[in-house]
């Protein structure tokens, strides 16, 4: 089966139980999966002819959690071209705010940006609607993981 890096960038909690949810829902479907609260450019470059998942919540400026700023900044200036890649978001965000998954979106775009290829939907999660982020992520983590090779 793949080998998976699941990278987090939490603010209050959320994004971290959402990813430890989809690290139990990949384990299962017999992936080998590693979480990063913490990801380094090292950890990530591991998984560049693998599979990375990026599960991020949103401040409510619309900026990356600081737990991922560095990894974020890392991959922008150091790494360029990686079109081995293979990648799915989840996005957790709050939509009473004017940058609704703005961190999600601007991890997205980055990887595109660098030819990287992204595997499924975005998956974008409102708090306003959603209370229980993992209710809505794991039947997507599940479908997710069948597309891993």
């Amino acid at each position: 089966m793949a080998q998976v890096g699941i990278f987090v960038g939490t603010v209050y909690g959320n994004a971290l139980l959402v990813a430890e949810d989809a690290e139990a829902i990949l384990t299962k479907q017999g992936h080998q999966v590693t979480l990063f609260e913490e990801g380094t450019l090292e950890a990530w470059q591991c998984y560049r002819s693998h599979y990375a998942l990026v599960v991020t919540s949103t401040t409510g400026q619309g900026n990356l959690p600081d737990s991922i700023v560095p990894l974020y900044e890392a991959i922008r200036e150091q790494l360029g071209y990686q079109p081995e890649l293979r990648y799915g978001i989840i996005a957790l965000g709050d939509s009473s705010y004017d940058h609704f998954c703005g961190a999600g979106r601007s991890f997205d775009a980055l990887l595109q940006e660098q030819g990287a290829a992204r595997l499924g939907e975005r998956l974008e999660i409102d708090a306003m609607e959603q209370p229980e982020p993992e209710v809505v992520s794991g039947p997507w983590v599940q479908q997710w993981g069948t597309l891993l090779k």
